[in-house]
């Protein structure tokens, strides 16, 4: 009780100077419907900054932009003392911002190589309940909603002053500490937080350079998104097979950069079969990563 009413103290105390108020979840999924007994954990990042922007991002994007991930670390283990780094490539890769006050919301993602900044045309219609829920140091009441194609429970706690949450969540009158959809295979817990005075002047600090991921991304609405989504599912091998284009206008030209290695560390360098083996591949992805947080951005 003492710790919460500490980080609740801090909040109140901070909010009116504080540039960034640093919220992390833990963010556990099922890529694959039908194997519920894989699940995969990743840390994910809310960043508030007052009448300004919201960012949700990987915890990962933030370590690989970082020039110290023992800073990072030493940071987060401060919060918590139970948060640890995932030096793994992140899954998630990429970021949600919300601009305050009206909550104007954008996905920037991509497929393939190309990045995209999708504009949401929706936001969350919740009914709350008197239910509580005691969850970690906070006191939380229920709430539910429909949206991506998914159905939420939500937990909120009007004891932290944020109308927001992880991913495209907000509008409740509290920051949502945990909300999970009805299948299970998606849940996203608030595990600690941090208030950051001058994010600009501490590198382990800052937020996201770039939102948009390594580039200028292309802003389209969710229905385009959904036809260059199902173009890419087609024919995945459009953009390499451009690329491949290049040399002459030769399909079979041999490029030296377009070299594929096999999980048995063969390399295949001849087009067509590098075609087939890419192909091959990221179909398998697709069979295996088909339970999305958002199923009806992809359908």
């Amino acid at each position: 009780m003492k710790k919460k009413y500490f980080i609740v103290l801090a909040l109140l105390s901070l909010l009116a100077q504080a540039q960034v108020n640093r919220f992390y979840y833990q963010y556990t999924y099922s890529p694959d419907f039908n194997n519920k007994e894989e699940v995969k954990k990743e840390m994910m990042i809310l960043d508030i900054q007052k009448n300004s922007s919201v960012y949700y991002y990987s915890q990962e994007k933030l370590i690989t932009d970082s020039t110290s991930k023992t800073a990072i670390e030493k940071q987060i283990n401060s919060v918590t003392g139970s948060i640890r780094a995932n030096r793994n490539t992140p899954g998630q890769d990429y970021t949600v911002t919300k601009d305050y006050p009206d909550f104007k919301t954008y996905l920037f993602t991509r497929i393939n190589n190309d990045r995209y900044k999708v504009k949401e045309d929706k936001k969350p219609e919740w009914k709350i309940f008197p239910d509580t829920r005691k969850i970690g140091e906070y006191n939380t009441q229920k709430a539910l909603t429909t949206y991506g194609g998914r159905e939420w429970i939500a937990w909120f706690s009007a004891d932290i002053p944020f109308q927001d949450g992880p991913y495209k969540f907000y509008g409740l009158p509290g920051l949502i500490v945990k909300i999970e959809d009805a299948t299970g295979s998606h849940i996203m817990t608030l595990v600690g937080n941090k208030v950051i005075k001058n994010p600009s002047e501490e590198k382990e600090n800052r937020l996201p350079d770039n939102v948009a991921m390594g580039g200028k991304a292309v802003e389209i609405t969710k229905d385009q998104y959904k036809k260059v989504w199902k173009t890419y599912v087609n024919d995945p091998n459009k953009n390499m097979r451009e690329m491949m284009m290049k040399n002459g206008g030769d399909p079979n030209a041999r490029t030296p950069y377009l070299i594929f290695r096999t999980s048995d560390g063969k390399e295949i360098s001849d087009p067509n079969k590098v075609l087939k083996e890419v192909e091959g591949r990221i179909k398998a992805g697709f069979q295996k990563n088909n339970n999305p947080i958002e199923p009806d951005l992809i359908r």
